[in-house]
């Protein structure tokens, strides 16, 4: 899987354990496609510090990943729900 549409997917999970800016500079960077710069201009940082929080929001974004396995089982219960019977898949969609 390409690398910026697992993180995306990660960033749907645990977008909420970042900070404002963190988010806001992931989300330009990621959703936006806002170059490093672009951003540190509309933010009046350094395009260090908006490249640094983006490469810690990427990490713990794996890290919370390889700790909590959260997007890991929701691919397994769509992968389950998918190849469930269709009365029992209907039940599974209505919990879900």
């Amino acid at each position: 899987m390409d690398k910026k549409i697992y993180l995306n997917n990660l960033y749907d999970y645990y977008s909420l354990l970042f900070t404002e800016k963190q988010r806001e500079y992931f989300e330009a960077y990621y959703f936006d496609d806002l170059s490093l710069g672009e951003i540190a201009e509309n933010s009046n940082v350094s395009r260090n510090a908006v490249h640094g929080q983006i490469k810690i929001v990427e990490e713990k974004l794996e890290f919370y990943e390889s700790t909590l396995h959260l997007y890991e089982k929701a691919e397994k219960i769509r992968h389950l729900i998918e190849n469930a019977p269709s009365d029992i898949k209907k039940q599974l969609e209505e919990l879900i």
